[in-house]
């Protein structure tokens, strides 16, 4: 038996799947709080993440102990980038500021004065989500806090601390600290120094399929599991996620449609990303990398649109029916939280353009769809012109549930997308399967294989012009948007 653990923003989730790959059981914590105590501030208390672990293994150890029992080994998923600051005893020296925390946006042009090979090392350029920034923001701002820093720890990995008194982390997760370099996996000391820090401060690094320590005897008595189950090194959540449907081949890749929408690709060695705001980072198995490009507003857009027409926002994508059609003659610009990728820009918001006194519900809502299918193709256009290819997609999260929307994004993308049968993918399904390669010592892709397909949707080559002379007009609004930040100044 094998459990997965994914710390989210909002809640801890616990799988345990047996030998098989067969799903057994699920538990999920309560709600999350998150703080925002000023404008672009996202903060959590850690002691929250641990206390949401328990509640899942509790609950598991009540409903079913004799499985939790035969585990013989934990994956770890996270959300990532958050920078966890621990003293010399251990314990958090304040709340961590989380992945989609935006204060730091002056930070990220500093870390490039200070290294300005930063882009190649870490493959990417900075933005304000990512883990180093943060620390240059504590020096300036919480001198004393970063004076009392004995060690740096992602989210995840502080919940590997208290599952086993290890300070350990593994390479996917970490790559999107910007203190990795991503070509060797392994800690940049150019890095590190540029933001005042140093190795000793960083965990071990280990692949996500390698064991990372055993849990504590005091948990295992809790829990009723043995002593000797071992912890593998996971990943972030979108890892993880990957590893959950099997997506580590060149070319392979997810489009995930939930609240925020993420465009993952996987390839067989680094691409550095020079001119756009796209993470290139190590993937969770051993000689494989991934590029990744994070809309930050997805379903979270329909909800938005639905709210203002007093409807369901299942319902509302319901009523426009399953087949494509023309394009919308609104466009939507789905940036309500800001814009972080291709192009990094936290004051760009959302738009809508082009309404007038026949514009209705059914318009709008298609609006959106569109939107967020233009931001896709955004980032996937600058994902292939750093050299990736996408040859498939598989679509995932609650937004896959509609094939309008599919096959939208099939189109402008040109790219099929496949639709999964099982609704237990995820990345506490992929870090179970990290533990299990980490206890048996199989190959990843023997174990991390692809899940069967519910449907495909192809492109509609009739509709490729209409779409791509749509998303020439969304390019040239949201360029006029992004032209109009305080200043003049441009987006990274």
């Amino acid at each position: 038996m094998y459990l997965g653990i994914d710390l989210g923003t909002s809640g801890v989730k616990s799988v345990l799947v047996d030998a098989s790959q067969t799903f057994v059981a699920q538990h999920s914590s309560r709600a999350l709080d998150v703080s925002r105590p000023h404008f672009s501030w996202s903060e959590q208390d850690p002691a929250i993440w641990w206390d949401g672990v328990c509640q899942t293994l509790d609950g598991l150890k009540a409903s079913h102990p004799r499985e939790l029992a035969a585990v013989k080994a934990i994956g770890l998923s996270g959300q990532m980038y958050g920078a966890t600051v621990l003293g010399a005893d251990d314990k958090p020296l304040r709340p961590a500021i989380l992945w989609n925390d935006t204060r730091t946006e002056r930070q990220c042009t500093e870390l490039e004065a200070l290294a300005p090979d930063v882009r190649r090392i870490a493959g990417r350029k900075p933005t304000p989500g990512v883990t180093a920034v943060k620390l240059l923001w504590l020096r300036e701002h919480e001198p004393d806090v970063f004076a009392r820093t004995k060690h740096v720890l992602l989210p995840k990995d502080y919940v590997r601390l208290m599952l086993s008194g290890d300070k350990a982390s593994d390479m996917a997760d970490s790559s999107g600290t910007m203190w990795m370099d991503i070509a060797t996996r392994n800690w940049s000391d150019a890095l590190l120094d540029a933001t005042g820090m140093q190795r000793a401060q960083m965990p071990r690094l280990h692949e996500g399929t390698e064991v990372t320590g055993k849990i504590r005897a005091t948990l295992a008595a809790r829990w009723g599991m043995s002593p000797h189950v071992v912890i593998a090194g996971g990943g972030g959540d979108n890892a993880c996620g990957a590893c959950g449907t099997g997506v580590i081949g060149e070319g392979e890749g997810t489009v995930s449609l939930g609240t925020s929408g993420v465009l993952f690709v996987s390839m067989r060695e680094p691409r550095p990303s020079y001119e756009y705001a796209i993470e290139t980072l190590c993937h969770s198995v051993p000689g494989t990398w991934h590029q990744m490009s994070v809309i930050l507003s997805a379903t979270s857009c329909l909800n938005w649109v639905a709210g203002l027409v007093k409807r369901n926002a299942a319902d509302l994508v319901a009523s426009l029916g399953a087949d494509l059609g023309a394009p919308s003659p609104l466009l939507f610009v789905p940036f309500l939280d800001g814009s972080w990728s291709p192009h990094s820009d936290t004051q760009t918001r959302g738009a809508l353009i082009g309404l007038q006194h026949s514009s209705d519900e059914r318009e709008m809502a298609l609006s959106v769809l569109q939107g967020v299918a233009f931001a896709l193709r955004e980032c996937a256009d600058a994902f292939r012109a750093t050299g990736t290819s996408i040859d498939n997609l598989l679509a995932i999260g609650g937004g896959s549930r509609s094939d309008l929307w599919l096959s939208m994004i099939a189109t402008l993308l040109g790219v099929e997308l496949r639709v999964p049968e099982s609704s237990e993918l995820g990345a506490a399904f992929g870090a179970a399967r990290l533990a299990l390669v980490a206890d048996t010592g199989a190959a990843p892709a023997a174990v991390l294989t692809r899940p069967k397909i519910n449907r495909a949707i192809a492109p509609r080559q009739s509709l490729r012009a209409a779409y791509d002379s749509s998303y020439a007009d969304w390019l040239h609004a949201i360029t006029q948007l992004r032209n109009r930040r305080p200043g003049g100044s441009s987006p990274a």
